[in-house]
């Protein structure tokens, strides 16, 4: 199955002001705006069909979906404007043409965006695995970077179970040991995650997870090391995957204790309940409830919002932009602080880009 990309339903209002000609030819820093993405869906043998709850359009074919990219700067499947003047254009190009109205402060800084989003439907539990640091470059391929991520918990199931970090005493030597008596999982911390939950996966913490539907944050790279798989088959093949044992042995780190959610920080109350869940070198995440109208964005960076309930609308420049449920919607640097207008109770996410140099 190749990856899926649905079209979606149009949000974009056009303003009024502007001639047929300037919405063809000119997009320049007055005129970039609020940019919803199409989701590109992925095959994954640990996948299944939940996704359909998050999104407004159909799931491709009648296969296991196990990841929708909401937002990727990736050659290999690049996301691309849903809607409005740029309607069709990847971030990638975005990026090359408005490098400074897009990233504002931070225009220059990566060669592309440095961040990854995605909703995972995880019914089979994904292989127990590791991703390696920015630190490790013999493991990381031209192109790539280590890999430090972040899950929200957006559903659970009757098997739904979290594995993240080591339990005391697990040495390289016990790991090894485990992998040839089958018994990996007695060396590894886990929890049952709640909705809600918010887990932070630096890189090098060995992980696992298994029947949930999550949201993911993650520096923007794709490399994975599987230390096991829980026997799996991938039925398109009839075979087992590959594993990359050495390689994940390697990059664990084996001081990482035991993981659990963490207790989000609480900076506003009124008119939104405002809570920071993340905010590490890579990314930050903050999470809003509200029925009431909030501001979002904020000046000289951009960010992203990804909606988990309800809808509203984002205004910005005296033009109303729609974000419902599931949408991903990137605020460029140049659009900065807007007014999210909920239409009731919405919970949105916003993810800030790292500012580092």
């Amino acid at each position: 199955m190749q990856p899926h990309r649905v079209p979606q339903r149009t949000h974009f209002r056009e303003r009024k002001n502007m001639s047929m000609t300037a919405k063809r030819h000119t997009v320049d820093e007055e005129t970039l705006y609020p940019l919803r993405f199409e989701p590109v869906y992925q095959y994954r043998i640990w996948g299944g069909r939940r996704l359909s709850n998050l999104l407004c359009a159909p799931l491709p074919g009648n296969g296991p979906i196990g990841e929708a990219w909401l937002l990727s700067d990736r050659k290999d499947h690049p996301s691309h404007v849903a809607d409005g003047p740029l309607k069709g254009r990847s971030i990638a190009q975005l990026l090359h043409q408005w490098p400074e109205q897009m990233l504002g402060k931070l225009a220059g800084r990566f060669p592309r965006f440095p961040l990854l989003l995605k909703f995972l439907d995880v019914r089979e539990t994904l292989s127990v695995q590791v991703h390696p640091s920015d630190q490790e470059t013999q493991s990381i391929p031209a192109g790539e970077s280590g890999k430090t991520e972040a899950w929200v918990v957006l559903e659970t199931g009757t098997k739904s179970r979290i594995y993240a970090g080591l339990k005391p005493a697990t040495t390289a030597d016990t790991l090894r040991l485990a992998l040839t008596n089958g018994t990996v999982v007695d060396q590894l911390a886990s929890f049952t995650p709640k909705p809600g939950d918010g887990i932070f996966i630096p890189a090098g913490t060995i992980h696992s997870l298994g029947d949930v539907v999550v949201f993911e944050v993650q520096e923007n790279s794709d490399v994975t090391f599987r230390l096991y798989d829980w026997n799996h088959v991938d039925a398109r093949t009839g075979r087992f995957r590959p594993l990359q044992v050495d390689q994940a042995m390697a990059c664990i780190d084996y001081a990482q204790g035991k993981i659990g959610p963490v207790v989000p920080m609480v900076d506003e109350v009124k008119p939104v309940l405002r809570e920071r869940l993340f905010d590490c070198e890579h990314f930050g995440l903050w999470r809003f409830y509200s029925e009431s109208p909030f501001r979002v964005g904020a000046e000289r960076t951009p960010r992203v919002l990804v909606c988990l309930a309800g809808n509203g609308q984002v205004k910005s420049n005296g033009t109303d932009y729609a974000i419902g449920k599931g949408d991903v919607m990137l605020l460029p640097a140049v659009v900065g602080v807007c007014l999210c207008q909920p239409h009731g109770d919405i919970s949105l996410l916003e993810i800030s880009l790292p500012e580092g140099t």
